[in-house]
């Protein structure tokens, strides 16, 4: 028979060593024998005693030889031999999908393509061996984290450790992605520290425990690694296949995933963004993650196909239920301890609005107990950025503002959702890793205080968890069509020719360089025409954008109903703008301030980051203070021109590159004041749902009369948030002087509109100026 590949120096033995041979048929029979005989020349002096490994549904029976040869020497070693086959390293995509029908498994070919692999190919059967290790070693492992009472019961244990032992030697030979936890529900049944802490749940069971792990449990087979990227493209088809990255944060990740477990917590704009973890992951030869998603996704075959693609499903409503609370804790805590990585996205749920939702802490508690538990000595917090040109599910999110009801998840759904894919071109997906957090610098090393004290570890947790996102955002590249939509949205259903909006977004990008913000490619290509045309065409015909042709030159406007989608992209790129629109209504505030406008500036700025606080995600009190400073410090001796007031205030912000206030900020404002305003004659303990409808109302009224800039603000989606503003100034509690207090709230968010006001007219200023210079340089 030809000759089999094999690694020899993975092959380590003693005077005395028993190698377990997992075996499928005659052919591997053969292959590992005839291995072994090379070993036995190698080693003449060791004795090598060959048992063949008992299957996994092996019968109590076929476990009597183990239980009889672990009885023999604790010094004996065991060594875990198996046939590992290869599969073919220029498999197509299709033979790729066609590996998931029965018989067509590359790793586990039939007894008949085994033959034919070892006749024609014979590099891809290759024997690996697991690493050894002594009976003596293994039985006090057993006796240390198990509640095996028998040598039956140690003889399961040893091939539970053989068969993870060969996969590790397997996933050595593959790369890092093929990494997957494997036997976890045995394993942790069988876990003494489980079965401890399930005595403590009234009415548990192991019997009922596990079939919750089955329910949890998920694993990357390797036909499913191979299936990744063709799955991805699939749900992500319309997009430039080739996915943007930063090589260098790669390079970094790669780095740290070395040496300690990490969790990656993504942004979360579409239900792309599952299958795009993965997919990155793999490109980039970095270990697999297993990504949570709610149960309301295992719809149909897509439950057992996700599963064996790494998806963890978890119920949505778990506060009752205490035992199942508890197994999804021990299973969070068994795949952190075995270093394997998790994933979900830090904002729970998908932002119809495209700004960052607020982090949920729910599973981030559960990994934050296995590292104060000592599961392992560190946690890496990865953030991951995934940002999008364009996606097709805001026109989902705009009827979801307007008051529309979710699509439940099915079949239906999930063919209309692949077919939209396919529509249009919508550019590129863009991923970034910045630097991870380190679970160990804010929590402290396991067992220490923090895991005493649980509101001091709420807190640690908060702020741990707000880090995160404030880098995922910090790396989130502003894209063009963000900066493209919050310029078009400003002017309020009024047409652009080319030129304009070419000369007016050179602002914004030079405030982006000077601030070293990462931009992408496409926000680069807006310093040229041709540019700002590519990203003007790609977003016409109404996706958002609408271009007006038969004229003297095309222009593009953005109509009223295409409002909602078009914010979705402007929001995406706010957090690059959020402070520089502070300053300015700071600033209009101090205008028209009495007394000290210098203080009235910066109590103005610190009351507005209060205000917005449920919208966007801001540094300490301290740290936003030094940078309100530094925004200001493009103006020389500011602090005089302040204190001055009127004039000098106003040729300040006519002077300052981009004013970006009305652009980006206003909306929220505008949500805010509707909401204040159903609440002049509200009953003090008004239900969420009672508000969102009766402001959606008042809001219309609002467009209607022209009280708004724009339907914009009427959205169910910024009335959530509003109502959170409300409630935090304390105006859902009764009081006696609740309606002096809403309605001076009122009053003060209509001051703050008016500023809006004072900022937008000088902003037409400064384009009415620089369209006389343009037309200036055009006649010279």
């Amino acid at each position: 028979m030809t000759s089999v590949a094999a690694d020899p120096s993975a092959f380590t033995t003693t005077d005395d060593t028993l190698v377990l041979a997992s075996v499928s048929s005659p052919i591997e029979a053969d292959l590992v024998e005839r291995w072994l005989d090379g070993q036995r020349a190698r080693h003449p002096e060791t004795k090598i005693v060959v048992l063949r490994l008992p299957p996994r549904n092996a019968q109590p029976a076929d476990y009597a030889q183990l239980v009889e040869q672990l009885e023999i020497d604790e010094d004996r070693s065991i060594v875990p031999v198996r046939v590992f086959w290869m599969p073919r390293a220029d498999a197509s995509a299709l033979s790729r999908v066609s590996a998931l029908l029965p018989g067509r498994d590359p790793y586990h070919p039939n007894e008949r393509q085994q033959r034919q692999i070892v006749r024609s190919e014979p590099s891809r059967a290759r024997v690996v061996a697991g690493e050894s290790a002594k009976v003596s070693e293994l039985r006090q492992q057993w006796r240390d984290i198990t509640v095996g009472e028998n040598p039956r019961d140690f003889a399961h244990f040893v091939t539970r450790r053989a068969l993870l032992a060969m996969e590790r030697a397997e996933y050595r030979i593959l790369g890092p992605q093929y990494k997957s936890p494997r036997l976890v529900r045995p394993e942790i049944l069988a876990s003494a520290r489980f079965r401890a802490g399930l005595e403590k749940i009234p009415g548990a069971t192991v019997e009922k425990a596990g079939e919750m792990l089955d329910e949890l449990a998920t694993g990357w087979s390797r036909v499913s690694v191979d299936m990744v990227s063709v799955l991805g493209r699939m749900l992500s088809r319309g997009f430039d296949p080739e996915i943007d990255y930063d090589e260098y944060q790669v390079a970094a990740m790669r780095t740290a995933l070395e040496t300690h477990p990490a969790v990656l917590l993504f942004s979360h704009r579409s239900y792309i963004d599952g299958a795009v973890m993965p997919v990155a992951m793999q490109e980039n030869r970095l270990p697999p993650v297993h990504v949570f998603a709610g149960i309301n996704l295992a719809f149909g075959v897509m439950g057992p196909l996700l599963r064996r693609s790494g998806v963890i499903f978890i119920r949505r409503n778990i506060g009752n239920d205490p035992l199942y609370k508890y197994v999804l804790k021990e299973y969070v805590g068994y795949v952190v301890e075995k270093r394997f990585n998790l994933s979900w996205s830090i904002e729970g749920t998908r932002s119809r609005t495209g700004k960052m939702l607020p982090p949920k802490l729910g599973l981030m508690s559960y990994v934050a107990d296995a590292y104060l538990d000592g599961r392992s000595d560190d946690i890496l917090l990865q953030g991951v950025s995934i940002s999008f040109d364009q996606l097709h599910e805001t026109a989902e999110y705009a009827a979801y503002a307007r008051g529309g009801e979710k699509r439940p998840e099915g079949f239906s759904w999930l063919y209309n959702f692949i077919k939209a894919q396919g529509e249009r071109n919508y550019g590129k997906i863009y991923v970034r890793f910045p630097e991870a957090v380190s679970m160990r610098q804010h929590l402290g090393p396991p067992g220490g205080p923090i895991a005493q004290d649980e509101a001091a570890r709420r807190l640690a947790l908060q702020k741990m968890s707000f880090e995160v996102a404030w880098r995922i955002l910090r790396a989130t590249p502003v894209n063009a069509t963000g900066l493209v939509s919050a310029l078009l949205l400003t002017t309020h259903g009024v047409a652009l020719t080319l030129g304009q909006l070419h000369h007016t977004l050179q602002d914004s990008l030079d405030y982006l360089e000077r601030k070293q913000t990462p931009v992408s490619t496409s926000a680069l290509r807006l310093r040229t025409p041709e540019g700002v045309r590519a990203a003007v065409d790609a977003l016409s015909n109404g996706h958002p954008v609408t271009r007006v042709d038969g004229g003297r030159e095309p222009v593009w406007r953005i109509a009223p109903e295409d409002e909602h989608a078009a914010a979705f992209y402007r929001n995406s790129v706010i957090h690059a703008f959020l402070e520089t629109s502070i300053v300015e209504l700071a600033l209009a505030h101090a205008g028209h301030a009495d007394g000290d406008r210098v203080e009235a500036f910066w109590k103005q700025a610190m009351r507005l980051r209060d205000l917005l606080k449920f919208d966007f995600y801001f540094a300490d009190s301290a740290s936003f203070r030094d940078n309100i400073a530094e925004e200001m410090a493009w103006h020389q001796d500011w602090e005089a021109h302040v204190a001055a007031g009127g004039d000098r205030i106003d040729a300040m912000l006519f002077e300052k590159r981009p004013l970006m206030s009305d652009a980006m900020l206003r909306v929220f404002f505008e949500a805010y004041e509707i909401v204040s305003d159903v609440l002049r004659d509200a009953p003090a303990d008004i239900g969420e749902k009672e508000l969102t409808q009766l402001a959606l109302g008042v809001g219309r009224q609002y467009v209607a009369q022209g009280r708004v800039s724009s339907s914009e603000p009427v959205s169910t989606l910024l009335f959530a948030t509003a109502r959170q503003v409300v409630a935090d100034q304390q105006l859902l509690e009764p009081a006696a002087d609740l309606a002096e207090r809403r309605n001076a709230f009122r009053r003060e968010l209509r001051a703050i509109l008016h500023d809006f006001d004072h900022v937008a007219q000088i902003a037409r200023h400064q384009f009415v100026a620089r369209e006389a210079e343009a037309r200036r340089r055009a006649a010279s």
